[in-house]
């Protein structure tokens, strides 16, 4: 998203309140934040914040929505957004959505103790060998946190046993009242593909090592399918089809070599899938989550399972006040919750909350489409692919009907 440095930051850790100052940002930027225009009212959009990092790859008109929505609190006037060098990839995504307030940072208590046990070939294989030395001026602290709701902070729903992020306008009684409908996607087993895994940020990867510091001249980015997003789609796929479900997934890298314009790419790859294989019902665009903080700090999401690290996942979900170009986001929304709900139930802590915001992200396109975020640029791979394992069956439980 071609962000740098910083930007105004809150998070509850302990039950306190830490506040960061702003730093410039945007690297390659689209924009600059002019901390003087935003000053008088920075309190009233702390919670809007993270829209922002929204905006410098959303599909076209997405960028105007947000700039006539929060006018004269939070964006200055659009500029042209510019092209990616081709020659080169980009810097790592920061403050994606979730990260400007993303709750409490600890861990949920009496998890470790309530969670199922997978079996066997879904655990994670050791990692082999030995990590790099990295140079002292090069190490920068990663730091490993589980992120979930909070019963005191109005921004936290509850849907059953998991948690729903507000960034929208609706009250909780409206959410509650859209909620008490039940998702409507039901998938049958049989030769047809229903499903279609995807990837927008294809190239996005993760840190090599679980440890405590990481290497600063990382980029996060790989070309390598078995290394990036690709590789945690696939065991998501692999995942559904082992339950009879008929899965496409695309590997196209829609954010390489030019990573402006990625969403308009994957929306052209979908619009190609659906006219082939009508049958297709759902989409899920899967990415991973990026924090990269002013001091130079990165988390990584984190939930044992099994005695095992796995990457939080946390899922988007449209809202739309007619403004955003999702009408069917209802549908989208309970799919959400409700998959949410029911990772919760089997492994507890594993899910962030659901991210409901005025977003499009090509969630449009099908009944019932979703972005998940497998952890974060701090994970390792095998931890973002060891959720994917755990994760699939639940939503192939999920989608075939079995709910309660």
């Amino acid at each position: 998203m071609w962000i740098g440095g910083g930007i105004v930051k809150t998070w509850r850790m302990d039950g306190k309140q830490w506040r960061r100052g702003l730093a410039a940002f945007l690297g390659a930027g689209a924009f600059l934040l002019a901390y003087p225009a935003i000053a008088p009212g920075i309190d009233a959009v702390l919670g809007r914040a993270t829209l922002l990092s929204a905006a410098f790859s959303m599909p076209g008109g997405a960028l105007e929505t947000i700039r006539q929505r929060y006018a004269g609190e939070v964006l200055p006037e659009s500029q042209p957004e510019p092209e990616a060098p081709a020659s080169s990839l980009p810097p790592p995504e920061v403050f994606r959505p979730g990260e400007v307030s993303p709750g409490l940072l600890e861990e949920p208590e009496s998890a470790a103790s309530a969670l199922d046990q997978p079996p066997e070939d879904l655990l994670p294989p050791p990692q082999e060998g030995e990590p790099p030395e990295i140079p002292e001026q090069y190490q920068a602290v990663l730091q490993t946190v589980n992120m979930t709701g909070e019963e005191e902070n109005s921004a936290f729903c509850r849907y059953r046993q998991g948690w729903i992020r507000n960034y929208t306008k609706l009250e909780p009684a409206e959410i509650d009242q859209v909620l008490e409908e039940p998702a409507a996607v039901l998938l049958e087993k049989g030769p047809e593909p229903q499903v279609l895994i995807y990837h927008t940020h294809t190239t996005e990867s993760y840190e090599e090592w679980d440890g405590e510091v990481y290497d600063s001249r990382n980029n996060w980015r790989s070309q390598d399918n078995t290394a990036n997003m690709a590789a945690v789609g696939e065991e998501l796929a692999q995942g559904l089809r082992a339950m009879g479900i008929q899965v496409l997934h695309d590997e196209t890298q829609h954010d390489y070599p030019a990573y402006n314009g990625a969403y308009d790419r994957s929306a052209a790859t979908i619009k190609d899938y659906l006219e082939k294989y009508p049958s297709i019902k759902v989409a899920i665009d899967v990415h991973r989550d990026a924090v990269l903080y002013d001091d130079g700090s990165t988390i990584k999401v984190v939930q044992e399972v099994a005695g095992h690290k796995a990457a939080q996942l946390m899922v988007i979900a449209p809202c739309d006040d007619g403004s955003v170009g999702v009408p069917g986001w209802k549908e989208n929304f309970r799919f959400a919750a409700g998959f949410t709900s029911a990772v919760e139930e089997r492994y507890p802590g594993l899910m962030r909350p659901v991210f409901f915001c005025y977003r499009n992200y090509n969630l449009w396109m099908t009944p019932d489409s979703l972005l998940f975020e497998f952890g974060t640029n701090g994970n390792t791979l095998e931890e973002a692919k060891y959720t994917a394992r755990l994760v699939a069956p639940i939503l192939g439980e999920y989608l075939l009907g079995a709910r309660d």
